[in-house]
């Protein structure tokens, strides 16, 4: 069963960390959220059974929440 990825793990910062960050850097916050609408709708899309994506659909649904974490990584790394 398909389950949502741990942003706080892959980014090696705890919870408290990124909601400090998050507090001083709108840009950062937006971006966290946007990750997790994007990490919803792959685990919508991976559970789906009559509706069921396309592989492609997947995949860009996937690619799209990689490109945001992406953006996230650096705007940690910018504020650092």
């Amino acid at each position: 069963m398909p389950v949502p990825h741990d942003l706080y793990q892959d980014l090696s910062f705890s919870k408290e960390d990124i909601q400090q960050k998050r507090t001083k850097d709108p840009l950062l916050d937006s971006l966290i959220n946007k990750y997790s609408q994007a990490d919803a709708e792959v685990v919508k899309a991976e559970t789906a059974q009559s509706d069921a994506p396309t592989d492609d659909a997947l995949k860009k649904l996937k690619e799209r929440r990689l490109q945001v974490k992406d953006k996230i990584v650096k705007q940690l790394q910018a504020s650092s």
